[in-house]
């Protein structure tokens, strides 16, 4: 205030040929206490009368008040009753801002409309998100709150706890926080501090002597820290992070502080008591001043930090700003000729201090820093913050470093700015500190809520099957498409493999050759057969009907080369198709074996119809019958849903298998049905005929083949749906090779036994032998 009118004064710009002058009131603790010195400032000195003026000298002409919220309240409930001009250069108040209660108030300092969004972006920007908070218990605290809470809802912030201070002015061993034990343990390493300097003495004393040294504190103002003097090495607000105003430094003001001494002004008592305890001048404690014996020279530039901050604060700033205010109001007012008023003789009182207010309500101007300086509420602009980090270890190096900005028009992702390399955490911390409920979830697990506790309270759950998250605190795993899967972390998706049963696969490998191996074994039995054909064991049993089922076994072992290799449309329809049409062929051919011997043998009575059936050669007409029932089959199957190719990407982790789909179930279980028929109706015939004196009777072996053949299919339906993909495939081959394996081995190896190393019993004449024999056994 001095500094700021001695400027004025000495400006001829500004109020010329007139100086201005000031007074200082401390004001008692409590309202009641507060009031009654400002009535009795109004009133004169030793009067204290309401309405009345008693004293002669000319009343101020504005008041300024602060820094605390209260303070301001309570005198200016009183000053509104008289349209006094009353400047505040505490902390912006909302509750201040009410025109109808306080309507001749004035705050000085910036709207922290963005204070709690910087707040927040400091958290998100070291990634904390779970905070402990200390706010004065008034309006204010409750508004700036409600502001933070939504704030911090809206970015994933979560509030651990929230402690009301209550604090009463003027003593330092006011109440501390309640919970002070759950304060003290939580897990909460950040912890925001929101309120005056003034009403908060008493908490920074309660953290200091508590030496909460891992604590970070985030505050939103500033502490004169020389007042807390005590003999340890630490600090536990050592570290912390003020958000401060921006302001650029006054020219001039650290040159007055240097000069200024008892000696340039002998009325100022704190210069007086500042030479004595630290210049070691002698000292008149009955008028509080200084005599001799001081150090010459002295100056306050010699104190360090510590002990005397040379630079302006912010509040110092406010009040820097308010001074100037009123001295422009009053400039612009004198130039307008307002029409003075005299009272008294001699000394007059010039205008009535309501008569400001119109000049105070327009009053702008750019502060010596270069800044804007508004009185009126609704013009002012976000303010940019200054953020500070304090560096206090060891004790007493008390520096208050910027280390960022925050900019509230600046664009999205600019507004804030920082040098987190410069910045010094609490003590014993080297890297930056944690504050989190939860540690992150890493990629490849989710966030799981954690029941009645706060959002960011949760634990880390591993992302189901196939499922990924490729960041950090996802809340749901993201699916990977059909064509890819999730890697071993799921934290990405791969690429899966477009496979097939192919001929270079190895299982591909050993059915191909399986299928080559016994359809060439098979073209080596029909060539032995036509090489013999002249033979008595060929022509038994009907030898056409052998000739076919050879061919047909031969194609049958050649079908599973259509499971092979990539599926096309055309080889979907023919896999089934080809195997349903060559085992009804085959099985045909069976059962018209079994009906031949029925017919030839059981049929005891001769008469025309076995005559007929023999010389027209119905069993035969067996095989196109039973074939042409197939066919029809097949032809509603291909017409309704006809097989087509398919995509399996869940049977094979990391693969995609290309098969063929059967189109219809029922279709394909419909023709398994038809063969089982053909099979059961062929080994009952062949059961039948087991016994007939033949010599060279096969009946045997068609029902002992015809039961592996059943076995075969019985057993490939259960293991066929247990199965998928390439196994299912390969399954099904299997089957085809095994029950054609079954037809071959169990009816022809018998045969080609006996043509090949039996060859005496292959002869009429050994066949005589043997049914002469048989009629002599049965004669005796």
């Amino acid at each position: 205030m001095m500094f700021a009118i001695e400027e004025i004064n000495s400006n001829p710009d500004i109020l010329p040929n007139t100086s201005l002058g000031f007074i200082v009131q401390n004001v008692p603790e409590g309202q009641r206490y507060t009031l009654a010195n400002l009535i009795g400032t109004f009133s004169g000195p030793g009067y204290a009368q309401s309405n009345y003026r008693c004293a002669r000298a000319g009343m101020s002409a504005a008041v300024l008040t602060g820094p605390s919220w209260a303070i301001s309240e309570y005198i200016g409930t009183l000053l509104d009753l008289y349209k006094y001009p009353q400047l505040t250069f505490g902390p912006f108040d909302t509750t201040l801002s009410e025109q109808r209660k306080f309507s001749s108030l004035y705050q000085v300092a910036p709207k922290d409309t963005s204070l709690t969004l910087g707040i927040v972006s400091l958290m998100l920007h070291f990634h904390w998100n779970w905070i402990g908070l200390f706010i004065i218990d008034d309006d204010k605290g409750a508004q700036i709150l409600s502001d933070l809470r939504s704030e911090m809802e809206k970015n994933g912030v979560c509030i651990a706890f929230v402690e009301m201070i209550l604090a009463i002015r003027g003593s330092f061993m006011t109440t501390s926080w309640k919970n002070q034990v759950q304060i003290l343990e939580s897990s909460a390493n950040v912890i925001i501090i929101y309120g005056d300097t003034d009403s908060l003495l008493s908490l920074i004393v309660n953290i200091k002597q508590k030496l909460l040294t891992w604590k970070v504190w985030v505050l939103s103002s500033y502490w004169d820290h020389s007042k807390f003097d005590n003999y340890l090495l630490l600090d536990s607000l050592h570290g912390a992070l003020i958000f401060s105003h921006h302001k650029e430094d006054i020219y001039n003001f650290t040159d007055f502080i240097q000069t200024a001494n008892p000696f340039k002004y002998p009325q100022d008592i704190i210069l007086h008591v500042l030479w004595h305890s630290f210049f070691n001048c002698s000292f008149l404690r009955k008028d509080c001043k200084i005599v001799d014996n001081c150090l010459p020279n002295a100056s306050l530039g010699f104190l360090p930090g510590n002990m005397f901050d040379m630079t302006m604060s912010e509040e110092s700033y406010n009040v820097y700003n308010a001074v100037y205010a009123v001295a422009h109001s009053l400039h612009e007012m004198m130039l307008n000729q307002v029409q003075f008023q005299s009272h008294g003789k001699g000394k007059e009182m010039e205008f009535f201090p309501w008569q400001l207010h119109p000049f105070l309500r327009k009053t702008q101007f750019i502060n010596h820093a270069g800044n804007h300086v508004v009185l009126d509420q609704k013009k002012q602009s976000h303010v940019q913050y200054d953020i500070l980090n304090f560096w206090n270890f060891p004790k007493g190096l008390g520096i208050k470093a910027k280390v960022g900005t925050f900019s509230p028009n600046a664009p999205e992702g600019q507004k804030l700015s920082l040098s987190s390399h410069m910045m010094q955490w609490a003590t014993g911390l080297t890297e930056i500190p944690q504050s989190v409920c939860s540690e992150s979830c890493d990629p490849g697990f989710r966030k799981t809520h954690q029941e009645g506790k706060p959002a960011c309270c949760f634990d880390c759950t591993p992302c189901p099957e196939n499922e990924i998250s490729n960041e950090t605190d996802v809340d749901q795993c993201v699916k990977c498409p059909e064509t890819h899967y999730a890697n071993t972390k799921k934290s990405y998706c791969l690429q899966k493999s477009v496979t097939f049963l192919a001929y270079d696969d190895p299982l591909g490998k050993t059915l191909t050759f399986m299928s080559l191996g016994f359809s060439s074994l098979t073209v080596v039995v029909l060539g032995v057969f036509l090489k013999h054909r002249d033979t008595p064991i060929v022509k038994a049993n009907n030898q056409d009907l052998s000739y076919i089922l050879l061919i047909t076994l031969t194609l049958c072992f050649l079908c599973p080369l259509l499971y092979t290799g990539h599926p096309s449309t055309v080889t979907c329809i023919l896999q089934q198709n080809t195997f349903g049409l060559l085992f009804t062929v085959a099985l045909s051919t069976v059962l018209a074996k079994t009906v031949t011997v029925l017919v030839a043998f059981k049929i005891t009575t001769p008469g025309r119809m076995r005559r007929w059936l023999l010389i027209a050669r119905a069993p035969n007409f067996i095989i196109p019958i039973c074939t042409l029932l197939q066919v029809v089959l097949s032809g509603i199957w291909l017409a309704t849903s006809p097989p087509f190719i398919d995509k399996d990407a869940h049977s094979q982790h990391g693969h995609i298998i290309i098969i063929c789909n059967k189109g219809s179930a029922i279709a394909f279980y419909c023709i398994l049905g038809y063969l089982g028929t053909l099979a059961l109706g062929s080994y009952f015939m062949a059961f039948l005929s087991r016994n007939l004196p033949d010599t060279f009777n096969e009946a045997k072996f068609l029902a002992f083949s015809m039961l592996v053949f059943c076995s075969v299919w019985v057993s490939f339906l259960p293991v066929y749906h247990s199965t998928k993909g390439k196994v299912m495939v390969a399954m099904e081959v299997l089957s085809i090779l095994a029950s054609s394996t079954s037809l071959l081995g169990i009816i022809f190896a018998p045969k080609c036994y006996i043509i090949l190393l039996r060859p005496e019993r292959n002869s009429l004449h050994h066949i005589r032998e043997k049914t002469y024999a048989r009629r002599k056994n049965l004669e005796n």
